[in-house]
This record gives C-alpha cells, sequence and structure tokens, in this order.
C-alpha cells in the first residue's frame, strides 16, 4: 500500500546505547519518526560505538549517525564511594588529576583550576547538584564552602560560570573517536563546549588531514560560545542547542531567549540547528510527559528548529519507543498550525539564480497547495538553502551521493532519497516522477514543484517546472507499464 509523503518536518534525533541498540528496536524507532541516530562517545568504548554503527547501517541506509565528542571538559576524579555533604561545609578542591576525591579535597582533571577561579566565584557539580562558593586560595588549591547538602559520585561534571578555561579544544579520547569516526564513515561529530571558531577548526583540520566528509555540529553550552555564535556558524556545519550545561553557564531565565535567537540565526545563515536536553525527560520512567515538556516540544517545534533531540529518553530510558512517538505526534500537531512559509531574502548560498528558484519553488507550492517539490541535488547546498523557508510542503531531495542523502536527514521538511546521476531536464523528471508514483499515493490532479539543473556543468538549480501528476506523466511519457516495473 502506497504511503503519504511526509509524517513530519521536523526531525528527530535519538541517543542510543551499546546496551541497547539491536536492529529491531533501531528499527521499530526508526519507523515511529527517528531520523538521526547519536552515538554519545562519553558513555562508550570504540567497540560499542563499532556496535551500533554497524547496526544502524543494516536496518536502513538512510539513517544518519552523529557522535558526540567530550570536548574541553572538566570532571572530578573517582572516589571510593559517594560522599556526602552538608550546606556550611568547607572543602579544598585541587587540580590533581591522578588523586582520588575525599571528603576534604575535591580533585578536578584539570591542574591549573585555581589560577583561573577567583574568590567569589561558584563552581557547580553534576550538572548543578552541588554548589561551592569559592572563599579563597591556598597555594594551588582553592579553598570553598558548600551552598547545599549533596552526594557527590566519581567523575562527575564541573561547570565554572563565566570562568574562562583554558583546555585544548580535543582532549586525547576525542582524538581516538574522531579516527573511529573517520573510519566508521558515520555523517556528523557534535563538537562539545565550543567556545569559539578555533575549536571548530580543531576538529576540522584532523577531518581534513583525513580527507573526510563528515560534518561538524558544534554544541554550544556555555556562555563564550553564545558570545561567539556568528563565528562559530560561519566554521560549522550546524548548531546544537545543548540546554543542560548551558543552563548551568548561563542564569537559566535566559535560556528560552538564547534557543530562539540561534534557532533564528541559524535559519538565516542556512544552518540546520538541533534543540537539546531533557525535552521529553520525564519519560525515561513514565509512559507519559508532563504538559512542560509537551510546551517545551511545542515551542521549539514553533521557533522552526530543524530537530529536537532525545537523550537519556532512548539512550536508557523504560519507554523509548513511546518517547519517539509522542515527540512525533506533538511535532506533527503543531507543525499544522503554525505559518506555512517564512518570508526571507532568497540569499546566495547556493548561488544567486538556484537561491531564487528555491525561494520561487516554496512560496510557490505553499500558495497552489502542491503535494511536494521535487529536486536534484549533489552535496544538499541548494535543499538547504529551501528548507530554510520552512515551507509546508515536503522537499523531496533526489540525492546523487549516500553521504548527501544522510546529511539531509537534518534538515527540516526534507525527504532525502538516493537516485544515480541523470543527464538531462526530461530524464530527470522521468526517473524522479516514475520512483514517486511507486512509492506514494500521488493522484492525477496533484501538484508536484521540480526544481533541476545539478546534472548540469554548474551546480544548484537552474530549471523549475509546475504540474499535475497527469500532465507530468504525459510530458515525460510515464505508461502503466513503468509503474508496474
Amino acid at each position: 500500500m502506497a504511503e503519504t509523503i511526509i509524517k513530519k518536518r521536523t526531525k528527530i534525533v535519538a541517543t542510543i546505547s551499546d546496551k541497547n541498540c539491536e536492529p529491531g528496536f533501531l528499527r521499530s524507532l526508526h519507523d515511529a519518526g527517528m531520523d538521526v541516530v547519536r552515538v554519545n562517545s562519553a558513555h562508550l568504548d570504540p567497540e560499542g560505538v563499532k556496535k551500533i554503527v554497524a547496526n544502524v547501517r543494516s536496518v536502513s541506509d538512510r539513517i544518519a549517525i552523529l557522535l558526540d565528542t567530550k570536548g574541553p571538559e572538566i570532571r572530578t576524579t573517582a572516589c571510593d564511594e559517594p560522599i556526602k555533604f552538608l550546606k556550611g561545609e568547607s572543602v579544598i578542591i585541587a587540580g590533581n588529576s591522578d588523586e582520588k576525591t575525599t571528603h576534604s579535597v575535591i580533585n578536578l582533571n584539570y591542574r591549573d583550576i585555581a589560577e583561573h577561579v577567583t574568590e567569589g566565584a561558584s563552581i557547580l557539580i553534576d550538572d548543578g547538584e552541588i554548589e561551592i562558593r569559592i572563599t579563597g586560595r591556598a597555594g594551588d588549591t582553592l579553598v570553598g564552602t558548600m551552598e547545599n547538602d549533596g552526594t557527590l559520585g566519581s567523575r562527575k561534571t564541573v561547570n565554572i560560570p563565566q570562568a574562562r578555561i583554558n583546555l585544548p579544544s580535543v582532549s586525547e579520547r576525542d582524538l581516538g573517536f574522531i579516527d573511529l569516526a573517520v573510519k566508521l564513515d558515520i555523517e556528523f561529530i557534535a563538537h562539545s563546549f565550543v567556545r569559539n571558531k578555533e575549536d571548530v577548526m580543531a576538529v576540522q583540520s584532523l577531518l581534513d588531514k583525513y580527507s573526510s566528509g563528515i560534518k561538524i555540529i558544534a554544541k554550544i553550552e556555555n556562555q563564550q560560545g553564545v558570545d561567539n555564535l556568528g563565528e562559530i556558524m560561519d566554521h560549522s556545519y550546524g548548531i546544537m542547542v545543548a540546554r543542560g550545561d548551558l543552563a548551568i553557564e548561563v542564569p537559566f531565565e535566559r535560556i528560552p531567549g538564547i534557543q530562539r535567537m540561534i534557532i533564528e540565526k541559524c535559519i538565516e545563515k542556512r544552518k540546520p540547528v538541533i534543540v537539546a536536553t531533557q525535552m521529553l525527560h520525564s519519560m525515561i520512567v513514565s509512559p507519559r510527559p508532563t504538559r512542560a515538556e509537551v510546551s517545551d516540544v511545542a515551542n521549539a517545534v514553533y521557533s522552526q528548529t530543524d530537530a529536537l533531540m532525545l537523550s537519556g529518553e532512548t539512550a536508557a530510558g523504560r519507554y523509548a519507543l513511546e518517547s519517539v512517538r509522542t515527540m512525533a505526534r506533538i511535532a506533527c500537531e503543531i507543525e499544522c498550525e503554525k505559518d506555512k512559509y517564512l518570508e526571507m531574502p532568497a540569499g546566495s548560498v547556493s548561488g544567486a539564480v538556484s537561491a531564487y528558484l528555491a525561494k520561487v519553488a516554496v512560496k510557490t507550492s505553499v500558495r497552489i497547495n502542491a503535494k511536494a517539490i521535487v529536486a536534484d541535488t549533489v552535496n544538499g547546498t541548494a535543499i538547504r538553502n529551501m528548507a530554510a523557508f520552512r515551507g509546508f510542503n515536503p522537499i523531496i531531495a533526489q540525492c546523487y551521493t549516500y553521504r548527501t542523502m544522510r546529511e539531509l536527514t537534518l534538515s527540516y521538511g526534507v525527504v532525502p532519497v538516493f537516485i544515480e546521476k541523470r543527464m538531462s531536464v526530461d530524464e530527470f523528471i522521468h526517473v524522479s516522477l516514475k520512483d514517486l508514483l511507486k512509492q506514494y499515493d500521488l493522484k492525477n490532479e496533484d501538484i508536484i514543484v521540480l526544481l533541476a539543473g545539478n546534472f548540469s556543468r554548474g551546480s544548484g538549480f537552474s530549471f523549475i517546472e509546475v504540474g499535475t501528476v497527469e500532465y507530468l506523466k504525459e510530458r515525460v511519457r510515464i505508461s502503466k507499464d513503468d509503474l508496474m516495473a
């Protein structure tokens, strides 16, 4: 039975653990609306990454894979057992990465911590569960006071809002995982704690050394990243609004405004944008989301984000499949209510002519209630330009490489498929329309907008045509026998 062209336009990124990544499970998530698999290297070893990637590839060649690096991160060292602290207790913080953390000394994996943290500053541990107010310095250690009761486990994250910490962008651990990502030929690397363009360029230089086509998603999760967003975007394929650490580094009441600002700038620059962290957090243990979570997901969709991300919900939650289904249902509902098109300049990322035709195609498709836009692409640039207008009608991206097909799974409203390279407009229309009619439930009176041109010497669109399915079938001579073959 033929299917509808599109179920939702907003893409879903789901974090997958090697403890639960069997092909049947992945297939069920994909069918429910998962477009991209996220692999978090902070919680995996290389063998676990290989297992996930192999299973994803066995399920579908249309699922993209995103590998998360740890980035320039500070953590506490290991402790023999969880340590309980009481509000008002005094504690020493030191940068002895080879020594364990005890009740009297909290050791961090950053040797020069005392040089960068001043009196009066706050150190937040374990996503803010523990707050320590710095009261002074003793040699190369810091002295602080516990601001709340809390229990500290091993290797917990450390945030120091507003402090400028001089950590290398790519850790030794990251180097190994980037090398693995290249060997496994995944689509995206999401680099954590990006502070400036140099952090992105450090990863890009490694990828260039391998001649890798992997694209970088910069994770914005500190004030420096927000301040330097413009230059970071110029050197990244896309952006992730990583709200967990961001809400610790930045006053939490500012997060909604920052999220909205980043989405708007990404759309303007034609950069895919992902909103992440605790979107359906309660569904780790509950089959239903809270009303606040539904509103959170809805607001991100209203803001026109390209993608939404699930973390613990799908990596370790009891209701992983229900989480994906819930997110997809919310996205579909809101997409029907929001604006059907964003009015904005045509842009020039894919060339002036191509960009103008892309804008005309989206605007026309909305006004005449077209069933879909069908367009060819080599590297996806012109398709991403078209996706930025956030049109209501799906964009069927006919991709000439499998890598481009998977990269476009992160772009709003795009349905990417692979197609062999064609040599003329008529041949492209014939093959594309035939495949479309075989797969989807289209009627003769349905209107299709066609964009093409990437098979010529130039790049981007150079041709546009609008017509009913019946007219286009006659124009390129598609017979009943063609559809039965």
